[in-house]
């Protein structure tokens, strides 16, 4: 058993997360401003980990084996952090996102389209960190959230205090009215509803993962490895946007309706005119094992098709 502190771990993987780790016996404790309540039977901190005096004293003298941020998106928040857990935990375990490898966001190298993105693209530990800046403005986080999170982990990776790993999400997908960002849903009621997709004419193929082996995956980084560094959380096979809609079609029983838009125009979800598809070899070279996108999709289709309205009835 270990004591495992959970930082957000509320709603979606995360909630599934929690769930888990006190499945497998260990002591858990959640944090979150008391919005959503965390499942039973767990320790719940009802605190704003953004300020940093009630976090310390909500924290009290209590210590963890771990910890696990589910709800970073700022140096300044990482910066908070580091200093409440210093001494605190052991390891510290990050859930970041492949977007920390959109080149649109950054001066990134280049990486040919058709080679996976490998973690040392963005390394943190030579990342460069700017507190000052507006990260208490939501417009400005909701612009700069790939930079959010590329600093967040430049300050825990040099926090020092605590062994640090990210975890770098790709796309997450499933579970129906739980998948809170709505993508899939978007697919499922615009097939449905013949509803125009809006796509790039040379789509770029991306990566995803089903929320069930996300929180398998941060369990496994949080309580069976002692690595440290990004690492990418991707299952096995790249999808475009194109071949994603037809898995939604085939399942829906109506051809989808496109519309191509210019280099550089917003597109529909997963449309992208720019590569930056992730590697998963470093987390299988620690021996995690990744199931295939196009095995998990359906269900996860399915799962979305019943959620999203029933076309009208034609009048």
């Amino acid at each position: 058993m270990q004591r495992i502190c959970v930082i957000g771990g509320s709603r979606y993987f995360g909630k599934l997360l929690v769930e888990r780790l006190a499945a497998t016996g260990h002591q858990v404790t959640v944090i979150n401003r008391g919005s959503h309540q965390p499942p039973a039977p767990v320790e719940h901190l009802v605190v704003d980990r953004n300020d940093e005096a009630s976090l310390l004293a909500a924290l009290g003298p209590r210590t963890f084996d771990v910890v696990v941020d589910q709800v970073c998106y700022t140096p300044v928040q990482a910066a908070i952090a580091a200093r409440a857990f210093a001494g605190r935990t052991r390891r510290y375990v990050m859930t970041s996102t492949i977007e920390v490898y959109d080149p649109a966001t950054a001066a990134l190298p280049a990486v040919p389209a058709g080679v996976p993105v490998r973690e040392e693209s963005v390394d943190p530990a030579t990342w460069r960190v700017a507190l000052d800046l507006p990260w208490h403005d939501e417009a400005y986080l909701d612009a700069h959230y790939a930079e959010g999170k590329r600093q967040a982990e430049a300050v825990l990776t040099r926090a020092g205090g605590f062994a640090f790993a990210s975890v770098r999400s790709a796309h997450v997908l499933g579970g129906g009215v739980q998948e809170f960002t709505g993508r899939l849903a978007h697919y499922a009621e615009h097939v449905r509803q013949g509803k125009e997709i809006t796509v790039h004419a040379k789509a770029l193929p991306t990566v995803f993962i089903h929320y069930e082996e996300l929180a398998d995956l941060l369990l496994w980084a949080a309580t069976a490895t002692g690595f440290r560094g990004p690492v990418n959380a991707c299952s096995d096979g790249l999808l475009d946007v194109r071949a994603l809609t037809a898995i939604v079609a085939a399942q829906a029983g109506r051809d989808p309706s496109y519309r191509v838009v210019a280099a550089g125009e917003p597109a529909s979800p997963f449309s992208y005119d720019r590569h930056y598809a992730m590697s998963n070899a470093r987390a299988k070279g620690w021996g995690f094992a990744f199931s295939r996108t196009v095995d998990w999709l359906p269900g996860a289709v399915a799962e979305a098709l019943a959620a999203s309205p029933a076309p009208a009835p034609a009048a």
